[in-house]
């Protein structure tokens, strides 16, 4: 049974899809199945894989609205990963889902048809609060966000951080934090420190020891519609994506199965982690 993990923050720029297209590609070279949600209408992880985004007939708009079941809107990529890709039609998936029965739950319901058949799902959610992201939070169980060493990362952790806690309450009360890691990290600024200190303080063990740097290559990847590890297999920016994905395999050794969601109460004492009060 997959375990889903949502790649969410709610600012900008942070190096979210990046992380989304790279991470889910190393983990599959590890020899993992794995699929790829594009809950983003910009589709930019669907380009990522090298899936024009006028071929989607069948994507996330369409297993969110009930037009298609996730397994018909899975795409197969040689790069190993399964993609259910997206366009500017999901732009519109949160007014049409308004007035649908579940709404927040309705990509968690889709992808449990699909869950046995991998053993990660990873979600790719858009940089906003809205009607997808909280479908995103709501179908995951636990979400990495990446974070750029810069001053306004740690405002918009803060608002993240009170965000996930609303939905745990409210939505998933398993949702849990995956990691932290930082991206477009570089020593040479005195903010970096600063932040990564910042960050370290207040998630602990939860921050990822690999860091992704500074890289051109890595920047270039997505317009020729490839993973790093693909587009430049030996290069700094494959290597980091590379040890990212070893370090949080390694997180993510089987363990003794947890209870299903659906038969489960939700546990009186959670585990102490960034989403307590």
């Amino acid at each position: 049974m997959a375990k889903i993990v949502a790649i969410a923050n709610q600012k900008g720029g942070v190096g979210k899809t990046t992380t989304a297209v790279n991470l889910s590609s190393c983990v599959a070279a590890l020899g993992k199945k794995v699929l790829i949600v594009d809950l983003d209408p910009q589709g930019n992880t669907t380009t990522g894989y090298g899936i024009p985004k006028r071929s989607v007939e069948a994507g996330t708009y369409e297993v969110l609205i009930g037009r298609a079941t996730a397994a018909q809107a899975i795409r197969h990529t040689e790069y190993r990963t399964d993609v259910i890709g997206s366009n500017t039609r999901l732009a519109g998936a949160s007014l049409e889902m308004i007035d649908l029965p579940g709404r927040e739950g309705r990509l968690r319901k889709a992808l449990a048809e699909v869950q046995k058949d991998y053993d990660f799902i990873f979600i790719d959610c858009p940089p906003s609060l809205d009607l997808l992201t909280l479908n995103g939070l709501s179908a995951c169980d636990s979400v990495l966000i990446p974070v750029q060493c810069e001053y306004y990362a740690l405002e918009g952790l803060s608002e993240l951080i009170s965000t996930l806690k609303t939905i745990r309450k409210k939505y998933n009360p398993y949702l849990d934090i995956e990691g932290v890691v930082f991206t477009m990290f570089s020593l040479r600024y005195n903010l970096t420190v600063q932040v990564v200190e910042q960050v370290q303080k207040y998630f602990g063990s939860k921050v990822y020891k690999t860091t992704i740097p500074r890289s051109i290559r890595i920047s270039e990847a997505p317009s020729y519609g490839q993973p790093i590890n693909f587009y430049e297999p030996k290069g700094k920016g494959s290597e980091a994506y590379m040890d990212l994905a070893i370090e949080f395999v390694k997180h993510n050794r089987p363990q003794e199965p947890k209870k299903s969601r659906a038969k489960a109460a939700p546990a009186a004492e959670p585990a102490k982690n960034a989403l307590e009060d």
